[in-house]
């Protein structure tokens, strides 16, 4: 009898442990909140033209590319060409980087739009003048 009463305890034990060491969250309900994240689509050369679904960008015509992930742009306060998409430091003064307000940067390259500043300049990256976001194309206006 003792020996019954020492098996049925290791089997309850047993059977409660691996009862809640199972993952609470069914699969089905995983997969679903993964189908709400809508993805997001972009312009290539116009970052701030955006989109839930696939199409063409209302300025240039060219086709929007799906966004891998939203990013966070992130400034120096005291030098607004450092730019990053994580907070940091700044590689100028060591200041924290900011988060960057989108309609703050009215300038930006034609051809690098990852470069944007809040004045006229020079593109970091190329040399290229800085262009008001409103100025990169002619089309569809």
């Amino acid at each position: 009898m003792r020996t019954i009463k020492i098996l049925l305890m290791a089997a309850f034990t047993i059977l409660s442990v691996s009862l809640f060491a199972q993952d609470p969250t069914p699969k089905p309900q995983k997969m679903e909140k993964e189908k709400k994240e809508k993805a997001s689509y972009s312009c290539p050369m116009h970052a701030d033209e955006v989109s839930d679904k696939p199409g063409k960008c209302s300025k240039c015509n060219m086709d929007m590319v799906k966004a891998k992930k939203e990013k966070k742009h992130y400034s120096c306060p005291m030098h607004p060409e450092e730019v990053s998409d994580k907070p940091g430091k700044c590689s100028k003064c060591n200041m924290d980087l900011v988060k960057m307000k989108k309609d703050k940067k009215e300038y930006s390259c034609p051809m690098h739009p990852d470069e944007a500043s809040d004045k006229p300049g020079k593109c970091a990256k190329c040399g290229m003048d800085m262009k008001k976001k409103d100025d990169h194309s002619g089309h569809n206006h």
